[in-house]
Formats: C-alpha cells, sequence, structure tokens
C-alpha cells in the first residue's frame, strides 16, 4: 500500500491500490505558486496569505474571466466584492487550458458581502431570469444567455443534530465562508476581477498531492452536512484523491448521521458516484466505511457471499468489477450495482454446491423497494429493475439463437436491448479465459443473429398479426377476456413462425378457437 505525508507531518496509507501519488510530481510542477509552509490543522482564523495570480494562469483562466466580467463589474460598482469558488476554481486549475469553463457547460457560483437583496438587485436588468428559491439561504441565482449563475451570501451553516435543514448565518468574511466548505480542495476562492486568489487551507497544495482533508476537523465538517461523507467517496475516485486518516476516521464514526440527509439528496450524489471513471472506488469506501449501510444496505450484505461462478472474488467485488466495466451510463451502471442483490436472500446448499436460484427476480424486487426508498423516479425505476430482472436472460439460451428465441429475447428485452446485452457482457468477470471467450462468442452470435432477423422482419415492434378489432370481427366476439387469449395465442405464433399474412393468421386463429371451450 501506497503512503505519502500528511498535514501533521506523518503518513497517510493509500487507500486503494491505484490511488498513489504518482502524478504528484508533475502536477505539483504545473503550480508556480510558491508553498512557504506545509498545511496545519486549522483551530483558529489563523488564515493564509492571500496570493495575486496575476499572469500565472492567463490561458487557463481566460474563459472565467470573460465568463464574468460583466457581473463582476455590477458587484464592484455597487461597492461589494464577488468571488467565484467551489468546484469552478478546482475544475480550473486541473483542467486542460481553455476547458475550465465552457459557455452553459456548467453553473458557476459565487459568494459575496453582498446580502440577498442586494445580489438580486445587482443581477436584476442583467440577466435574462432570475430565481429566489434559496434567498432565504442566501442565494441568488439567474441566467444570461446559456450561462446560469449562483450567487450566495458569505455564510456558516451547520445542521442541527435532529434536522435535515441547514441554519445559516450570513457573514462578511471570504475566508469565513469558506472554512465551512465540505474539502480544501473546494475552499478556495478567486476574487473577481483581479484573480485573487484565497486560500486559507492549502487546498492548492493538496490538489498537487491529490490529498483530501477537510478545512476544519472531518467531524465538525460533516457535523455541518453529514452528505458531505459521501461526497469524499466520490472526489477520492473522481480526482483519484487519498483521504487523511481522520477523514476516514471521523466517516465510520459518524456515517449514522447521514440519517439526517433526505433522499433525494443521497440519491442525487450517488448518482454522481456512478459516472465517475471508476465507481468501484468510491464504493468500496462507502462499504468500508459502514457509510453504505445507512442507504444502500444491499451492498455490504453481498461481501457475505461467496460467488461460486466467479470463484476469484466475492460476490462484492464482482459486482463491482461488472459495474467499472460498464460504459458510463448512469442507468446501466445501477443495474450493475444491484444486478446480484437477490443472491444472499437466494442462496441454497444443494449437493455440495451453493445455488442462487431466481435471484433475478429476488433481486428485481429488491432493486425496485431501494431506489423507491431512494426517490428515483418512476420510469428509472422501471428501467433498472427490468435490466436487473433480465440479466439471465441470456443464459437460458444455451442450445443456440433458433429464430423463435431470437424473437422473445428482442421482444422481452424491448428498448432495453442493447444495455441488457452489454450487462450480460460485463456480468462476466472470470479470469478463465475460456470461458470469457465462450461467453463472448455466444454474444457475437446473438447479435449477428438479431441484425439478420432485423433485416426480414420488424423486429423491434413484435407484435400478432391481427389487432384487437380483426380479432372480435373473426370469432364474432364482444370486448373482454377471450379476445386477450386469441391475441396472446397470435402473438406466441409470431414468435414460433415470424410473420405472415393477414389471410393465414385468421386460418390459424379459426383453428385454434375451434380447440377451445
Amino acid at each position: 500500500m501506497q503512503s505519502h505525508p500528511d498535514d501533521r507531518g506523518g503518513t497517510v496509507p493509500g487507500w486503494h491500490a491505484g490511488l498513489g501519488m504518482a502524478a504528484a510530481g508533475a502536477m505539483a510542477a504545473s503550480f508556480p505558486i510558491h508553498f512557504g509552509r506545509q498545511p496545519t490543522p486549522v483551530r483558529t482564523a489563523d488564515y493564509a496569505s492571500r496570493t495575486t495570480l496575476g499572469d500565472v494562469f492567463p490561458e487557463r483562466l481566460q474563459p472565467l474571466v470573460e465568463t464574468t466580467t460583466d457581473l463582476s463589474d455590477r458587484f464592484r460598482s455597487a461597492g461589494h466584492t464577488l468571488y467565484l469558488v467551489g468546484g469552478s476554481v478546482r475544475d480550473a486549475i486541473v483542467s486542460e487550458p481553455n476547458r475550465a469553463v465552457a459557455d452553459g457547460e456548467r453553473d458557476l457560483d459565487f459568494t459575496t458581502d453582498a446580502r440577498p437583496d442586494a445580489i438580486e438587485a445587482v443581477v436584476s436588468g442583467w440577466a435574462d431570469s432570475v430565481w429566489t428559491q434559496g434567498k432565504r439561504f442566501g442565494t441568488i441565482g439567474c441566467r444570461r444567455g446559456d450561462q446560469k449563475y449562483e450567487i450566495t451570501t458569505h455564510r456558516a451553516e451547520a445542521y442541527r443534530p435532529d434536522s435535515r435543514k441547514p441554519e445559516v448565518a450570513f457573514g462578511d468574511r471570504v475566508e469565513d465562508d469558506l472554512a465551512r466548505r465540505d474539502f480544501t480542495i473546494n475552499a478556495m476562492a478567486l476574487r473577481l476581477p483581479e484573480l485573487e486568489l484565497i486560500d486559507p487551507f492549502d487546498g492548492l497544495h493538496d490538489l498537487s498531492v491529490r490529498r483530501l482533508r477537510t478545512p476544519l476537523d472531518p467531524e465538525v465538517s460533516f457535523a455541518d452536512d453529514p452528505l458531505r461523507m459521501l461526497r469524499a467517496a466520490r472526489f477520492i475516485a473522481k480526482l483519484d484523491m487519498e483521504p487523511v486518516p481522520g477523514l476516514v476516521e471521523a466517516v465510520r464514526a459518524g456515517h449514522d448521521r447521514l440519517a439526517i440527509v433526505s433522499s433525494e439528496r443521497i440519491r442525487d450524489e450517488l448518482d454522481k458516484i456512478m459516472v465517475v471513471d471508476v465507481p468501484s472506488v468510491a464504493l468500496w469506501f462507502v462499504v468500508r466505511t459502514g457509510l453504505a449501510d445507512e442507504f444502500l444496505p444491499e451492498l455490504p450484505g453481498l461481501a457475505l457471499e461467496q460467488d461460486p461462478i466467479h470463484r476469484h472474488k466475492d460476490v462484492l467485488a464482482h459486482t463491482l468489477a461488472v459495474v467499472d466495466k460498464t460504459s458510463n451510463d448512469r442507468l446501466l451502471r445501477l443495474a450493475a450495482l444491484f444486478h446480484d442483490v437477490g443472491k444472499p436472500k437466494t442462496r441454497a446448499f444443494v449437493d455440495g454446491g451453493v445455488t442462487f436460484h431466481h435471484h433475478e427476480v429476488v433481486g428485481a424486487r429488491m432493486t425496485r423497494h431501494r431506489m423507491q426508498a431512494l426517490r428515483y423516479p418512476n420510469e428509472e425505476v422501471e428501467t433498472v429493475t427490468e435490466l436487473v430482472n433480465l440479466h439471465l436472460r441470456f443464459h437460458t439460451y444455451r442450445l443456440g439463437w433458433t429464430d423463435r428465441a431470437v424473437r422473445r429475447y428482442v421482444r422481452d428485452a424491448g428498448p432495453l436491448l442493447d444495455r441488457l446485452n452489454e450487462l450480460t457482457r460485463c456480468d462476466c468477470t472470470t479470469r478463465n479465459a475460456n470461458k470469457a471467450r465462450a461467453l463472448g462468442r455466444r454474444m457475437d452470435e446473438l447479435e449477428a443473429r438479431i441484425d439478420d432477423l432485423r433485416q426480414q422482419e420488424e423486429l423491434d415492434a413484435i407484435r400478432p398479426d391481427l389487432d384487437g378489432s380483426q380479432v372480435m370481427d373473426e370469432l364474432g366476439l364482444t370486448p373482454g377476456r377471450d379476445v386477450g387469449r386469441a391475441l396472446g395465442f397470435l402473438l406466441d405464433l409470431r414468435m414460433d413462425e415470424g410473420p405472415m399474412d393477414e389471410n393465414e393468421a385468421r386460418n390459424r386463429l379459426r383453428e385454434w378457437w375451434a380447440t377451445q371451450s
């Protein structure tokens, strides 16, 4: 396990293999600001000195300057200071030149000494639209052209122990505002238009060595907003960072505080985790610290099971490997995350072996329950649940892909076909090269058969060759259960034998009806 110096002179053990400091030297070299001291824990308002960037990052910051000049001039004219804060500053430093911000690509966050009424007055008449839903928390939002802006009065906020809502107190100093930010890498501000970097907690240095710390003691920062514990997992994965030991211990000790955070906020943070390049880094963190117990208990539950099919990994390790293999499709990755959650409840020992019969059915029910608890939209719940339910469907066709089998597979998958095929491919994490190749060949064969049939039939819209009105006309029926039975027969016929003309369909329908009592 790798290690590096921590902020107290010791070392920080590597959180996981691959999150090392190999690139730290190269990154640090890109920051020409001199650091005269190592960061120390902040116990008072003994803030670091300000650093005026001047021409240090002209190319990298030029898009930000161009996007914010009009706004900063208006605040200056009104006698107020304006600072760009948060991820916009961080990303301006670590992004490629000229990609710090693109028009409309992301919202820009600002903080100011102006109170909410003054902010609203400054942007009114300049912005195309203004919204004030967050005004009581000090935030005014606005849009000019394609760019959105959120401007917030300097503040210090904290959650009461039993509350989901923050208490807000406005302040006059940007340093006090930055002290309440989640992590040092986000506790930097650029005063506009001077490009004066305000970095009281050495966030720039932490970026250069890929270290994740909180501005204040982590217990204090996480008490202010417990969601920051989950956000830590995202930054560890997204920015390839190492958390300091005190941060990890604070999550382990206080993960139960996540219970006061709304399900919607937790869901949104989980969604952001699922679209980082390697989600498993964040997911391992939430499991090992106990954080997953609070919002996704099915995940650590998988660590108890050994998967006899994927002998080199337990079910949890297999699941996270599948998540990493899938493309950056949020709903597909959620399906990968949930695809084996039914295994613990379906495990059975038979003839010296272990089975998980129908774990896809049980897992689909569990997926629906968990996603509804996290307040996912119904359409997304249905998509992910159906992918979990169908993820073993491919393996039911072991004797080859007849036309009938292909039609049924495509009809069952419906609009989820491409996602289902990718999930099936990614579900193979075996180290046995022969098994992996065999699965790949079978998937290739299926996709080739689908393409062949698509050229011959309307494969993506399989339906009976007669509609309900034609069935009632042919059999002399009125609307009711028998019409549904007849349409079911015609659909099975279509699956088994492919499309047929109307006359043939009517003849086969009459023959079937004659056999019905």
